[in-house]
C-alpha cells in the first residue's frame, strides 16, 4: 500500500501554511465583534475544540497557547457546564450531547480531564439512551446517529462505556443501515457521509464493526471523490472539504483509504487554503473559517502529510498521544 508521499511527491512540507493557519485560528478566536461570531455563539464550544485541536495536531498548541489563554479556554468551557451535567454550545444555552463531547475533547486536549465532574456527565449521558438503544441529544427528544457516537464516545474518553447499554446501541445503528452499505440519522433516512462517520465510529468504539458490509460502504464511501479530487457527502453534490474527515476516517477505520486518489484529495484540499492570511474554505476561493481548516487538516492527519506532525485517530477525532494518555489504543495501532 503506497503513502501519500509515494503518490503526491510534489507536496512538499512547505505546501501547507502552518504557521498561517495556527495565526488565522488564534485571530478567529479573538475576534468577537464580527457577525460570524455572533452567529456561531450557540456552538462556540465546538468551535474551540476545532480550533484547538487543528492546532495540537499541526504541533502548535504550546507555541500559540499561553498557561493564561489555557486558563481562559478552560474557564469558558466551565461556563458552559449546565445543572444536568451536560455542556451546551455557548453560556447560558441549553445542554446538548454534541457540545457534551466537545466540553471532553477540550479538557483531554489541555490534559485537563481532572476538571470534570465525571458523574455529573455520565449520569446525564445515561439519561439520554432510550429502550430502542438510540440516543436523544438532550431533553427536547431528537434522535439522531451523531447523538449516539457522542454518546459512546463522550463515555469512553471518560473510561465510563460500561454505564449505557452499548449492544442496544449498536443494534439500533445497524437498523440504520441502507441498501448501498451507508447509514442515515435514523432507520430509512438517507445516507450521508457525515452520518458514516458516526455510525462507523460509534461500532468501532463498541466493537461491532461485523454490522458494517466493508466492502460495499467501501465502495459507496470511495464514489465519493469527484474529478476536481474532492469528497462529496452525498451523490450528485460539490465535493467539500469537511468531507475529507468525514469520508477518510470512516475509510481509514475500515483500512480502505487506498481506496480513493489520496493525493488528488491532498492537492484539492491544499488549493482551499489561504496561504497568506491563514484558514482552509470548503472550496477554493471560498473565505477559510475554523470547521473547514480543522478538518482539512484532519483529512491531511489522516494521509499521512508530513507538515501535519502530529497523526490524528480517525474515531475520536483526537492524537494519538492525547488517546494514549487517557490510557486508550489508537486506532493506528489495532489489527482491523
Amino acid at each position: 500500500m503506497s503513502s501519500l508521499a509515494d503518490e503526491v511527491t510534489t507536496i512538499a512540507f512547505e505546501s501547507l501554511a502552518v504557521d498561517a493557519h495556527a495565526s488565522f485560528i488564534v485571530n478567529a478566536s479573538a475576534s468577537e465583534d464580527t457577525l460570524e461570531h455572533a452567529f456561531t455563539e450557540h456552538l462556540r464550544l465546538s468551535g474551540i475544540y476545532w480550533g484547538v485541536c487543528a492546532l495540537a495536531t499541526m504541533g502548535n498548541l504550546r507555541k500559540t497557547m499561553d498557561a493564561d489563554k489555557r486558563e481562559e479556554i478552560l474557564s469558558y468551557v466551565a461556563s458552559c457546564r449546565c445543572e444536568s451535567g451536560a455542556y451546551s454550545g455557548g453560556a447560558g444555552h441549553d445542554g446538548h450531547v454534541l457540545y457534551t463531547l466537545s466540553a471532553v475533547q477540550i479538557y483531554a486536549l489541555f490534559d485537563a480531564m481532572d476538571r470534570i465532574d465525571r458523574d455529573s456527565v455520565v449520569n446525564y449521558v445515561k439519561g439520554l439512551q432510550l429502550a430502542d438503544g438510540s440516543f436523544q441529544g438532550d431533553e427536547w427528544g431528537e434522535v439522531d446517529t451523531r447523538f449516539t457516537y457522542c454518546a459512546l464516545s463522550t463515555l469512553r474518553l471518560l473510561d465510563r462505556l460500561h454505564e449505557v447499554d452499548v449492544e442496544a446501541a449498536c443494534a439500533y445503528i445497524n437498523k440504520c443501515k441502507n441498501f448501498d452499505g451507508g447509514f442515515g440519522a435514523t432507520p430509512g433516512g438517507e445516507s450521508h457521509a457525515g452520518q458514516v462517520f458516526t455510525c462507523v465510529g460509534a461500532l468501532a468504539i463498541g466493537n461491532r464493526l461485523d454490522y458494517v458490509d466493508g466492502d460495499l460502504l467501501g465502495w459507496w464511501l470511495a464514489e465519493r471523490q469527484v474529478k476536481v479530487g474532492g469528497l462529496n457527502g452525498r451523490p450528485e453534490k460539490l465535493p467539500d472539504v469537511c468531507y475529507s474527515w468525514w469520508v477518510l476516517s470512516a475509510l481509514s477505520i475500515l483500512g480502505k483509504t487506498h481506496w480513493i486518489d489520496r493525493g488528488a484529495l491532498a492537492r484539492f484540499i491544499l488549493r482551499c487554503q489561504d496561504e497568506t492570511s491563514g484558514g482552509i474554505s470548503d472550496r477554493p476561493d471560498d473565505e477559510p473559517d475554523v470547521y473547514h481548516t480543522f478538518f482539512g487538516i484532519a483529512g491531511l492527519s489522516l494521509m499521512g502529510h508530513p507538515a501535519v506532525v502530529e497523526p490524528i485517530d480517525p474515531v475520536f477525532a483526537l492524537p494519538n498521544s492525547v488517546l494514549k494518555q487517557l490510557g486508550i489504543e489508537p486506532w493506528s495501532a489495532r489489527k482491523c
